[in-house]
């Protein structure tokens, strides 16, 4: 892989965060949860504030939502990319949108790829750069039908020395114990390996 950019995911789980101490860190990107339909239809407590944070300080910056263990169809996955797209309004944003993929059983693996598609189509069809995000063996391989989602930027969570996922990896999640300044406490950590900012302004996507 030719570029390897460093960067974080957060939610409101990290508390308060000194944004421009995370910049000076080194971090290049963040990729910050938006909301979820795990428990019920929500907006992360600190969205906004991290979405504003992170842009003030210099940040690229990407957005997730958590898909509960009920997104298990086309139209559960485009009902929720219409909830996340509410949440995009009026922002712009240089890294994909992401369907966090945990909460689904395995026995819903068909549903829950058809799931992710309806999520993804939705977003494109509103001019934004949709992904999904998985583990390498329980998300890609059991809770999803990968085969159908090749078209789709992949976030790959493997917390490993090297990670193991066979496909094309966009992002790799390495660490969920990660310490950088300006965050109390543990952090995910992130490698990119896709200039998406120059992909999204290029193709005129998320906002831009």
């Amino acid at each position: 892989m030719s570029i390897k950019i460093p960067g974080i995911d957060v939610s409101h789980w990290q508390g308060a965060i000194d944004w421009a101490k995370v910049k000076n860190s080194g971090i290049k990107f963040v990729i910050i949860k938006a909301g979820g339909s795990d428990a019920g239809f929500y907006t992360d407590s600190r969205w906004e504030t991290n979405y504003k944070g992170a842009r003030a300080a210099g940040l690229d910056v990407g957005a997730y939502y958590f898909n509960g263990k009920n997104c298990t169809s086309w139209d559960d996955g485009r009902a929720d990319a219409q909830r996340f797209l509410k949440l995009l309004a009026g922002k712009k944003l240089e890294y994909p949108v992401f369907f966090d993929c945990e909460a689904q059983s395995t026995s819903t693996r068909t549903g829950n790829t058809d799931a992710v598609i309806g999520f993804c189509k939705e977003l494109e069809a509103a001019k934004y750069y949709a992904g999904v995000y998985a583990s390498t063996s329980s998300g890609f391989q059991s809770r999803l039908d990968d085969s159908r989602l090749k078209e789709y930027t992949h976030w790959v969570a493997q917390y490993a020395s090297t990670c193991k996922y066979t496909g094309t990896t966009g992002i790799w999640q390495y660490s969920d114990t990660g310490k950088i300044d300006g965050i109390s406490g543990n952090v995910d950590l992130d490698w990119a390996y896709v200039d998406y900012p120059s992909a999204v302004a290029r193709n005129h996507l998320n906002g831009y």
